[in-house]
């Protein structure tokens, strides 16, 4: 189950589980739109996958599956490529 990260890894601005601007890699790194296309083209800086639209959970199911609360915030590796 995806953990739904609430943050950017870049800029931590705030990624709710409903947020159609949250983009994501195959290991759940997380980011903003802005941040994934302007700063990393659409690439992770963590393991160089591909940054997609992050699926988002139901609300009905959001209560028995929460989105996670950790923040993840790594502005040292979003420099720009």
């Amino acid at each position: 189950m995806l953990q739904l990260r609430p943050n950017c890894e870049c800029c931590n601005k705030d990624l709710p589980p409903e947020s159609a601007e949250a983009r994501i890699c195959s290991f759940e790194c997380t980011f903003c739109a802005t941040c994934a296309d302007t700063v990393l083209h659409g690439t992770c800086p963590n393991c160089g996958g591909e940054l997609v639209v992050r699926p988002r959970r139901p609300a009905r199911k959001l209560e028995k599956y929460p989105a996670s609360t950790e923040r993840v915030y790594k502005p040292q590796g979003c420099s720009g490529r």
